[in-house]
């Protein structure tokens, strides 16, 4: 397959380039596009023809549910059955954004977007290309990250290009993406709304529209399960080498990465380290080390993890030690991804 290519303003948005497609997502066709999370992989999402394509390109289990992305709020109700009051409050207060919401279906959803469950998950980006060309295409766009499942996620178009090129029909490329970890999923079916995926909506917003709220911390589905939104079953965001998170206080983590880092090196192991700029200063010049930021700068490393997670990849190295940081606000999302990458291979001090 040629994967067409377009470079696209995301503050004024060509309107031939969303119009071209647009009509590919009519048609049935894959393309890629930007949120403000992360590339989303998009297609009809109640074509079921479309659906399994991005299933196809992805290589994604047919038991793992994706997210509707709509261009208005009315477009809820051909998708949902009924709207609660805490639902229609989040769409209030966080929509558009980084937020998804999932709600009883109606007939109108396919059982393949919502792998087999009564319940959907529906989306209303930030961003003003996601929106134009959702609306421009006229369907709800079902739109995974644009990346082969449990990658991690592309935040730029140069990475889903090494990932889907040749394997779907298009690309928009309008740069990095702002938040860079995907949307918080909250479940809204429940007597007290629950979060599924911590994400660009942090818990404590969550409190502060609606009071009481249930974070799932464990939020994981066994292997017998489906789960009730993506993220919750199977391993994401990993580097192709293994990796190994170090949580604790500042000091413990830089010494214990330190120590560790040594003693791979000793062995003969090539060594690579996700790390705070404070961190790094510390390491050998033989560690290959990749960046994520300032500890005091959560939106920062959000917006950079995913980028330093695959540069990895392109370094070959043996084995990855990563920092932790602090569970609070978007910390939260992204110690949940970091620790997925992980595949549990943790150390808590």
């Amino acid at each position: 397959m040629n994967t067409e290519y377009f470079v696209i303003d995301r503050e004024h948005p060509d309107p031939l380039i969303l119009s071209r497609a647009a009509d590919i997502l009519r048609r049935g066709g894959v393309v890629a596009f930007p949120t403000e999370t992360v590339y989303g992989l998009g297609a009809n999402g109640l074509d079921e023809q479309a659906v399994a394509a991005i299933y196809q390109a992805k290589g994604r289990p047919a038991d793992n549910p994706l997210i509707l992305h709509i261009a208005h709020v009315r477009d809820v109700e051909k998708l949902a059955r009924e709207i609660p009051p805490c639902a229609k409050l989040l769409m209030d207060t966080y929509w558009p954004g980084p937020l998804t919401i999932i709600l009883k279906r109606t007939n109108a959803v396919p059982d393949c977007t919502t792998a087999g469950l009564d319940t959907v998950a529906i989306r209303l980006p930030a961003s003003r290309i996601a929106r134009e060309l959702i609306q421009l295409a006229g369907v709800p766009v079902a739109a995974p990250s644009a990346n082969t499942s449990g990658r991690p996620s592309p935040t730029n178009a140069a990475d889903v290009r090494a990932d889907m090129d040749g394997r779907i029909d298009a690309i928009l490329d309008a740069g990095p993406c702002d938040i860079g970890v995907e949307s918080t999923v909250v479940d809204c079916t429940t007597p007290v709304p629950a979060i599924l995926r911590p994400g660009g909506i942090t818990l404590e917003m969550l409190q502060a529209a609606l009071g009481e709220v249930r974070w799932e911390k464990a939020a994981h589905t066994a292997e017998n399960e489906a789960p009730r939104a993506p993220g919750m079953k199977y391993t994401h965001y990993a580097p192709a080498a293994p990796m190994i998170l170090v949580e604790g206080t500042v000091a413990q983590r830089q010494k214990k990465i330190l120590e560790l880092a040594e003693a791979a090196l000793t062995s003969g192991k090539r060594v690579g380290a996700l790390v705070s700029a404070e961190t790094a200063s510390c390491l050998s010049t033989a560690v290959v080390t990749a960046v994520y930021g300032s500890q005091a700068d959560l939106k920062a490393i959000g917006a950079r993890l995913y980028t330093a997670l695959r540069y990895f990849d392109n370094h070959h190295v043996d084995l990855i030690f990563a920092e932790g940081i602090e569970e609070k606000g978007l910390g939260r999302a992204i110690m949940n991804r970091m620790r997925k990458a992980a595949g549990g291979q943790i150390v808590k001090l």
